[in-house]
C-alpha cells in the first residue's frame, strides 16, 4: 500500500542486498540515511501499588487458611430459638467448647427454627446418627434443678456423641435435656409399662433402697398400647440385673392394712414427689447370670404385682358366673387359699337364648407352676409334680371350683377364689372349647341373699294381718289385767299396810324385850348359867358311871364291891 502524502514509510531493518544484474542504480536512494530499529523500554510498577498488592496477597492467604481450618457445619432443628444468639451461643460437650452458632433461620414451613452451627475441625467424626443436641437453660423440675450456671453465662447447646457409623449434618434438637451416659460404665435396659406414672428423665432407680441408676428416656410405642422406658444401671450394680429380676414403680407411698396392722412404706422421700423405679430378684428363685445390654423387662405397678409375676408361661381359663360382677375388675387377683396364682384378664356378658338368661364369662390367667411344689435334691422322678394341665384336672376332680369373694367390705371389691367344695362334688374341666372352662360356685353373699329372699317369701306368706289383730286383742287383755293388778295393789296398800306396820312394831318390841332378857347381868342369865353348870356336873357323873360299868359290867348283878381302901363303916 503506497504511503499517504507527507508520510514516509520506514523500511524494515534488513541487511543490504546486492544489486541485480540488470538493475539500474538509483542515485536518490543512495543519498537517504538508513533507519535504525531500537528495542522498546520495560515499564516499571509505581511504588504506591506495592502495599495494596501485598495486603491482597496476605488477605488471600488468610482466607485460604481459614477455609482449610474451617470445621464441619451442621443444622439443628428446634421448636423455638429461646436463648440462642448468633456468634454468641456456644456448643459444648462435657462443658468443653466444640463450636458456635453462626446463623438462625426458619424452616420452609415456618413451624420450626433452624440453628446453623460450625464445629471444630476435629469434631467431624462425631457427627453421626445418635448424636443429640439440646439447649441448656435453667430448669426447675419436681426432682431436680439444673442449668443454674447459665444464669450468668447464658444458655448454650449441649451435645452427646452417638455411637453409629452413619454420618449426617442435620439433627433434630431435644426440648428436654437427656441423661448423658456416654463414657460411664454400666448397662442400658428397656422396661415396658402401660402407664408412665410420675416417672421422668432422671428419675432414680433403687436396688434394696440403694440408688443404682436413673431413667434416661421414654417413648410411646407406635401402637399406643404401652410405653418404652430406657434406664441406665451404673457399674458395678448392673450385675444384679438378671433374667429373673422384677421391676416395679416405686413412686409415692405403699399403704397396706393386713393382719400385721397398718403399714406405710416408700423407697425414699424423693420417690414420693418425683417418682422412681425399684428392682429385686425373688428370694425363692435363682439369680442366674447378669442380663445382657438392652435386655427387656416388664415394669409392674407395685411390688406385690412384680413379685407375683410368674417366671413361666400362663394358662388361660374361662369361668362362667351367674352372680353379679359389681366390684370385679380386670386385674383383680385369682387367689388359692391366700396365695395369688393369677389375675382376671377379661369380663364379658353372654345371652343364652334357650334359657333366656344371662351369664357372665370371666377370663382368668393362672400360673400353675406356682401351685406345684419345687423339685428338691434327692427327689425321685415319681415324686415330681404332674404337668400344669393335669394338675388342674386332678384338683378339679377333688372339687376345685372358682368363686367370687369380697376382698374389702368397705369398697365392695371382688376377687376370684379357687377352693375345694367337697359337698358340690367333682367338676371336670371342659377342654372341648378353644379355652378350657372351669366350674364355678355361687358366692356366699349370693347364698345369703337367696336365704334372705326365701325367709322374706315365707314371711310374706304369713297372715300378718290376723296376727296383728290377735296381738292387739292380747295387748288389750294385758292392759286390763295390769289395771286390775293395780287396783289390788292399791287395796293392799290401803287395808293391809297399817296392820303390817303394827305387826312389825310388835315384833320390834318383842325383840327388844328378848334382848333385855338375854343380857349377861340379868338374873335369868345367872340362873341359866348355874343350871348349865349343874347339867355339866351331872353329865360328868354319868360319863364316869358309864366308864365304870364298861370296865366292871358284873356290878349290875353283884353290886359294887367294897373298896378296901375305904375304912369299914362303924356299926
Amino acid at each position: 500500500m503506497p504511503p499517504l502524502p507527507g508520510e514516509t514509510m520506514a523500511e524494515p531493518n534488513l541487511p543490504p542486498r546486492s544489486p541485480l544484474p540488470n538493475e539500474i542504480p538509483d542515485p536518490l536512494a543512495e543519498a537517504l540515511p538508513e533507519a535504525i530499529n531500537e528495542p522498546a523500554k520495560r515499564r516499571v510498577i509505581p511504588l504506591v501499588w506495592i502495599v495494596p498488592i501485598i495486603a491482597a496477597l496476605v488477605g488471600g492467604w488468610l482466607a485460604f487458611s481459614s477455609f482449610l481450618a474451617r470445621g464441619p457445619r451442621i443444622t439443628i432443628s428446634f421448636e423455638t430459638a429461646e436463648g440462642i444468639e448468633v456468634n454468641k451461643t456456644r456448643i459444648k460437650y462435657k462443658n468443653v467448647d466444640m463450636g458456635v452458632v453462626y446463623g438462625v433461620s426458619l424452616s420452609p414451613d415456618r413451624q420450626r427454627v433452624l440453628v446453623h452451627a460450625e464445629l471444630r475441625r476435629d469434631m467431624k467424626d462425631v457427627l453421626v446418627e445418635g448424636t443429640r443436641f439440646w439447649v441448656v437453660r435453667p430448669r426447675v423440675a419436681l426432682g431436680s434443678v439444673s442449668g443454674l450456671g447459665t444464669l450468668l453465662s447464658g444458655p448454650y447447646i449441649g451435645m452427646d456423641i452417638g455411637k453409629s457409623a452413619r454420618r449426617r449434618d442435620e439433627f433434630v434438637g431435644l426440648e428436654v435435656p437427656p441423661v448423658v451416659t456416654t463414657g460411664l460404665r454400666g448397662r442400658h435396659f428397656t422396661l415396658r409399662t402401660w402407664q408412665l406414672g410420675s416417672l421422668d428423665i432422671g428419675s432414680p432407680i433403687y436396688y434394696r433402697r440403694l440408688r443404682v441408676g436413673q431413667v434416661t428416656a421414654y417413648a410411646l410405642e407406635p401402637d399406643g398400647r404401652s410405653i418404652k422406658v430406657r434406664i441406665f444401671i451404673e457399674d458395678p450394680y448392673q450385675r444384679y440385673v438378671t433374667q429373673n429380676s422384677r421391676f416395679w414403680h416405686a413412686s409415692g407411698m405403699d399403704v397396706r392394712l393386713d393382719a400385721n396392722g397398718f403399714r406405710i412404706s416408700t423407697e425414699s422421700l424423693a420417690t414420693i414427689i418425683a417418682g422412681g423405679i425399684a428392682f429385686q430378684t425373688p428370694r425363692d428363685e435363682e439369680t442366674g447370670p447378669p442380663s445382657p445390654e438392652n435386655a427387656e423387662f416388664k415394669l409392674a405397678s407395685s411390688r406385690n404385682d412384680a413379685m407375683s409375676e410368674p417366671t413361666t408361661g400362663e394358662k388361660r381359663y374361662l369361668v362362667y358366673f351367674t352372680d353379679s360382677l359389681r366390684g370385679l375388675s380386670v386385674g383383680a387377683p385369682v387367689d388359692f387359699r391366700g396365695i395369688t396364682i393369677g389375675e382376671v384378664k377379661y369380663i364379658g356378658m353372654e345371652y343364652q337364648a334357650k334359657t333366656r338368661n344371662f351369664r357372665f364369662p370371666v377370663e382368668i390367667a393362672l400360673y400353675p407352676e406356682q401351685m406345684r411344689s419345687r423339685v428338691l435334691a434327692g427327689r425321685t422322678k415319681s415324686d415330681e409334680p404332674p404337668p400344669s394341665d393335669q394338675l388342674i384336672d386332678d384338683l378339679a376332680d377333688q372339687g376345685l371350683r372358682a368363686q367370687l369373694r369380697s376382698s374389702n367390705l368397705l369398697t365392695g371389691q371382688l376377687y376370684v377364689a379357687l377352693d375345694f367344695f367337697p359337698k358340690a362334688g367333682p367338676a371336670k374341666v371342659d377342654r372341648s372349647r378353644a379355652m378350657p372352662v372351669l366350674a364355678s360356685q355361687p358366692n356366699y353373699l349370693g347364698q345369703i341373699q337367696d336365704s334372705v329372699a326365701s325367709i322374706a317369701a315365707k314371711i310374706d306368706r304369713m297372715p300378718l294381718e290376723e296376727i296383728g289383730q290377735d296381738l292387739r286383742r292380747a295387748l288389750q287383755d294385758l292392759d286390763d289385767t295390769i289395771k286390775r293388778a293395780g287396783k289390788v295393789v292399791d287395796r293392799v296398800d290401803r287395808e293391809l299396810a297399817p296392820q303390817a306396820s303394827a305387826a312389825l312394831e310388835q315384833a320390834r318390841r318383842t325383840f327388844q324385850a328378848g334382848e333385855q332378857v338375854l343380857r349377861e347381868d340379868t338374873p335369868l342369865q345367872q340362873d341359866l348359867r348355874n343350871t348349865l353348870q349343874g347339867v355339866r356336873r351331872a353329865a360328868d357323873s354319868l360319863r364316869n358311871l358309864t366308864d365304870y360299868l364298861e370296865r366292871h359290867p358284873e356290878t349290875l348283878l353283884r353290886g359294887k364291891p367294897d373298896d378296901p381302901r375305904q375304912p369299914e363303916p362303924v356299926r
